[in-house]
């Protein structure tokens, strides 16, 4: 049964992958409150801990492709069980390390390929099935995870460290990760819609499919690879993950080195997510009655703008009021690129281009992750990182806003 009364069950499912979503990817992005603590504990430089930490982003990243993959042939549920795995066997191994090599393989590595397992990647296939008419709006319900991520484990994740220290930290959230993953893999994740899913609007008339479903039916992932649309999509990504890891994992940092306190700046990042899952609640709905790619570039546009006033703010109150003007599009970028990836190519492909597409948002939280940590030894400021931020996100912004409309698009023929 697909409803229960009139509630429809697909929502349990956008349900429990963002509860998932909000554990792994908060931990993900919530490596700030972690960065000194260790660093200092097992004598690493910031250049060193922001080296393994973006070799953990790229895992991440590569990890991607592979996840979109395998829930295609094994489907969700094995793929989170095979990613809750990952994760506790990383966690021990962080735990006990005491060099960089131990610690890279550990933390940067295998805990980087766990949390690609159970990641938005593993949920939007299964999601975009369940949800036709409003797929915007559960794929930004599901982004709130992410956002509640910065907003709840940020802070939360500072003091359990400043109370436990960083390796109880990391226990204690393995066992939480697991004893919530598993009952949630097994009894609400569930591959098969039924028939008239999502209320779905009744067929037109002249029997006419949505623009684009033609072309999907028959296309291939090379296909897709080669046109214009989808490196778009990525550059855009590109410049979310760049701006998403640089702030989670210096944002804390360079706040302290600003003179803040760090659980003030811990606040601050956090607030970041805690206005983004309200906001997201309303940018879910817009994007189902305005076209998709407009959003999408203001939501760029506007981040970009918040990068510049993190620098500059003087005061906590001036933190707190640039924290919630970014947190309210903050949220979002990657729900709109993913549901304009099932727009342009159909659900067919979304979870393997999804992937590939993350990548690039990886690859961008790579580069941010080493740079915020050389960039402030070499140079001694955080200008260099987070302004290049800023520059990014409006580069996206102008990209964006020339994707094709939602539903106006018809895919021409890959160029070979």
């Amino acid at each position: 049964m697909a409803r229960a009364g009139r509630w429809y069950f697909g929502w349990n499912i956008v349900a429990a992958a963002t509860v998932l979503t909000l554990l792994t990817v908060g931990l993900r992005m919530g490596i700030g409150p972690f960065f000194l603590p260790i660093s200092q504990d097992l004598g690493f430089s910031r250049s060193l801990l922001a080296g393994i930490v973006a070799i953990g982003m790229l895992c991440y990243g590569l990890g991607m492709p592979i996840v979109g993959q395998l829930v295609n042939s094994w489907g969700t549920r094995h793929v989170l069980l095979l990613g809750v795995l990952f994760i506790d066997v990383a966690l021990g191994g962080a735990v006990v390390a005491t060099g960089p090599i131990g610690f890279l393989l550990s933390f940067g590595i295998l805990l980087s390929l766990g949390l690609a397992f159970i990641s938005p990647v593993t949920f939007t296939p299964v999601i975009a099935r369940w949800f036709t008419r409003q797929r915007g709006a559960a794929l930004f319900f599901l982004s709130t995870g992410s956002m509640a991520g910065i907003a709840v484990l940020t802070p939360a994740l500072g003091w359990l460290i400043e109370t436990w220290g960083w390796r109880t930290t990391l226990i204690a959230y393995g066992i939480l990760l697991t004893v919530i993953t598993i009952p949630l893999a097994l009894w609400v994740m569930r591959e098969n819609v039924p028939e008239g899913a999502d209320a779905l609007p009744t067929p037109d008339p002249g029997g006419r499919r949505p623009a684009g479903a033609a072309a999907s039916s028959s296309l291939c992932v090379a296909d897709a690879l080669h046109s214009a649309p989808f490196w778009k999509v990525v550059l855009g990504l590109f410049a979310c993950g760049y701006s998403m890891n640089l702030l989670g994992i210096h944002g804390v940092p360079m706040l302290v080195d600003h003179g803040y306190e760090s659980l003030v700046a811990a606040f601050g990042i956090g607030l970041i997510g805690f206005t983004a899952i309200f906001s997201s609640l309303v940018l879910g709905r817009m994007s189902d009655r305005m076209p998709r790619r407009n959003l999408l570039a203001l939501i760029y546009f506007i981040r970009g703008l918040g990068f510049f006033g993190l620098l500059i703010v003087a005061t906590p109150a001036q933190l707190y009021t640039v924290a919630v003007i970014g947190g309210i599009v903050w949220a979002g970028s990657v729900a709109l690129s993913s549901a304009i990836l099932a727009d342009i190519y159909g659900v067919r492909l979304v979870g393997v281009l999804y992937g590939w597409a993350y990548l690039g948002h990886q690859v961008g939280g790579m580069i941010s992750s080493w740079l915020g940590g050389w960039a402030y030894e070499r140079f001694g400021t955080h200008w260099i990182a987070f302004g290049s931020t800023g520059v990014l996100l409006i580069i996206a912004a102008l990209v964006s806003i020339r994707l094709p409309l939602q539903g106006g698009y018809v895919l021409k023929p890959a160029m070979r």
